[in-house]
């Protein structure tokens, strides 16, 4: 596996430049873990990863993926280097969920189809135990099922980093913890740097290897969960007050009914 590292130095960025939607971020991630942004909605956490993977170009600062400076490369380039799962996909075209996997796999700029294409497909759907669905057609799946493949589809090359903008939002509790399951293994058996979106914040409590807290634009609070989600922590970022538990060694957050009037 490649390795990863991911720079962000001064990132800057708004839609208009006089009031920016992020500000200030100094941030590294270098190791292969699996990392969970987490803030209120509208602080900008799509928006840090949609600059990361160049979709969106810098108002200030810069980011380097292993010294390479972003804003010189190629979407190509990045591309090598970084998966993408986005929060919604309005895909609905008829393919079978193995060619709309195998999609995934264009980045490798090869014609035709390989049996080693089709392995890394059998074995993604293998992953995320979605095998029963190899040959339905996509257009035809539930939401939760439609999200997974997705997700499948962001994973099957193996990339050494991959951005996951809210992947479990469309998915039950039971299928949540499946999909985290994996993702958390994926840093330790593949080498890989996971970097997730994520509104539930017990669930990447009792997942997550590192958590980065966004508020106002800038990183509020960067470690483990047990350093980041604190009771101070949660008032300052969410306005909402709560009790934190340890439960098998991971903060377990029960909020209170008080929510600051707007």
């Amino acid at each position: 596996m490649m390795l990863m590292q991911i720079d962000m130095e001064d990132l800057e960025f708004g839609y208009d430049p006089q009031y920016p939607v992020l500000k200030g971020i100094d941030l590294t991630l270098d190791k292969p873990e699996f990392v969970c942004i987490m803030g209120p909605n509208g602080v900008g956490k799509s928006t840090l990863i949609h600059c990361i993977n160049k979709i969106l170009k810098l108002t200030k600062g810069s980011i380097f993926i292993n010294e390479k400076d972003v804003s010189a490369m190629k979407l190509k380039e990045v591309a090598e280097y970084l998966g993408y799962v986005p929060a919604t996909s309005e895909d609905s075209f008829p393919l079978t969920v193995v060619d709309t996997i195998m999609v995934g796999l264009q980045n490798d700029f090869k014609f035709g189809t390989t049996k080693d294409d089709l392995s890394k497909v059998y074995d993604v759907l293998r992953l995320m135990k979605i095998e029963h669905l190899a040959m339905r057609n996509f257009n035809e799946l539930s939401a939760g099922q439609h999200q997974k493949v997705v997700l499948a589809r962001g994973l099957v090359r193996t990339p050494p980093a991959v951005l996951l903008d809210e992947p479990t939002s469309n998915l039950d509790i039971k299928h949540q913890i499946e999909v985290m399951k994996v993702l958390s293994r994926l840093p330790k058996e593949k080498g890989m740097l996971i970097v997730m979106i994520s509104h539930d914040i017990n669930i990447t409590a009792k997942f997550a290897d590192r958590i980065v807290m966004i508020r106002d634009g800038g990183v509020f609070a960067d470690g483990s969960p047990s350093d980041v989600l604190t009771k101070e922590n949660i008032r300052a970022v969410y306005e909402v007050d709560a009790d934190i538990m340890s439960i098998n060694g991971r903060p377990h957050v029960i909020l209170n009914d008080s929510i600051d009037e707007p």
